[in-house]
C-alpha cells in the first residue's frame, strides 16, 4: 500500500493550493492592494489548528517513546493503532531491534555512509535524491509560483477569469494524483514515471508551439497547462517521494532523505528565482521547449538509473 500511502502527503499540499487559489475567488470583490494582507491572514488558520491537534490529539511516535525507553507508553499507543487483542508486544520487540542496528550503523559510519558511499550506496543515493531533484527540474514550483504571469501571457488578463483558471489548474493537478495513488501499485513506479514523464514533456511542447508568435490561443495554452499538470501529479509528484522512500537503506534514510528534501528545495528556488529572467531572454515558447527537453533528460535518468 506505500505507493498510495505516500501520495496522501501529495494529495494534501495540493489540497492546499487548491485553497491558496480559490481564496483569490473569496477576495474577489475586495481591492486587490488590500485583497493579499487577507489572504496572508488566512495561512495562519490551518497552522493553528495543527498546533491544537499536535499537544492535544496527536500521540507521541511509538518509534521514539521506545528510544527513550517508555514502552508501556509506546505499547499504549501501538494499541489505538492496532486491532483489538493484537499482540503489540511483538512489535514492540522489532522496533528495539531496528534502533540498535542503527545506533550500531551510526556508531561505525556516522555521516561517512553519505560523504563516503559505497557503490551500493552511491546507487542508493543517485536514484533517490536524483528523483527528488528531478521533480523539481522539470519546472513545476516555477510554473505554479508565475501561474498567473503565464495566464496574463496567454491572453486572460480579467482578474475573474485569472482566478477560475488557477482554480480548475489546482483542481486538474489534485484529481490526477488520486490516479497515480491507485496505479503505483498496480503498474509499477518505472512505468508511472515514463508515462508522467512523456505527457509532461508533449504539454510542454504544446504549450511551446501556443505561445509561439503573437497571437496566443488562450484556451490551448490552458489547456497545455491542464495536461503538464495532470501528467505530473500520475508520476512525478508523488513518485519523487515514493522512490527515495523504497531505496535508501534503513540505516542512512533519515540522513539521506534530509539531503534529498534539501536537495529538492535548492532545485526548487533555482528554477522559481530563475524563472521570469529566463522566460524573457528566451520567450515563453522557447523557456517551455527548453523545460520539454528536460523531461527527456529525466526519463533516460530513470530509464537507466531506476529499478
Amino acid at each position: 500500500h506505500r505507493g498510495r500511502l505516500v501520495t496522501w502527503s501529495e494529495i494534501a499540499l495540493n489540497v492546499g493550493l487548491v485553497l491558496g487559489f480559490a481564496s483569490g475567488a473569496v477576495f474577489y470583490e475586495i481591492p486587490a492592494d488590500t485583497a493579499w494582507r487577507y489572504m496572508f491572514g488566512m495561512g495562519a488558520i490551518l497552522p493553528t489548528i495543527m498546533i491544537f491537534l499536535a499537544l492535544f490529539v496527536m500521540p507521541e511516535s511509538p518509534r521514539w517513546l521506545v528510544s527513550k525507553g517508555q514502552e508501556q507508553k509506546a505499547k499504549a499507543v501501538l494499541q489505538k493503532l492496532y486491532p483489538p487483542n493484537f499482540n503489540v508486544d511483538q512489535i514492540i520487540f522489532e522496533i528495539k531491534e531496528s534502533i540498535e542496528r542503527e545506533v550500531t550503523a551510526e556508531r561505525v559510519t556516522g555521516w561517512d555512509m553519505i560523504l563516503f558511499p559505497t557503490p551500493a550506496f552511491r546507487r542508493m543515493l543517485l536514484v533517490g535524491i536524483g528523483a527528488t531533484v528531478a521533480q523539481q527540474a522539470v519546472g513545476v514550483d516555477a510554473l505554479q509560483y508565475f501561474l498567473v504571469f503565464i495566464v496574463n501571457e496567454s491572453g486572460i488578463e480579467t482578474r475573474g477569469g485569472q482566478t477560475a483558471v488557477l482554480v480548475l489548474l489546482g483542481l486538474v493537478k489534485l484529481v490526477f494524483i488520486f490516479v497515480g495513488g491507485y496505479f503505483f501499485d498496480r503498474k509499477g513506479r518505472r512505468p508511472l514515471f515514463f508515462v508522467s514523464l512523456l505527457g509532461m514533456a508533449a504539454a510542454l511542447v504544446l504549450l511551446s508551439v501556443t505561445f509561439f508568435g503573437n497571437n496566443t490561443n488562450s484556451t490551448l495554452a490552458v489547456c497545455g497547462l491542464a495536461l503538464y499538470f495532470a501528467f505530473f501529479s500520475v508520476g512525478m509528484g508523488p513518485g519523487a517521494w515514493l522512490v527515495p522512500s523504497e531505496v535508501f537503506a534503513i540505516t542512512v534514510r533519515a540522513k539521506a532523505m534530509s539531503v534529498a528534501t534539501f536537495m529538492n528545495r535548492v532545485t526548487a528556488t533555482l528554477m522559481s528565482s530563475t524563472f521570469l529572467t529566463t522566460a524573457t531572454a528566451m520567450t515563453y515558447a522557447g523557456f517551455f521547449l527548453l523545460l520539454a527537453g528536460v523531461c527527456i533528460i529525466v526519463l533516460g535518468f530513470f530509464y537507466w538509473f531506476l529499478p
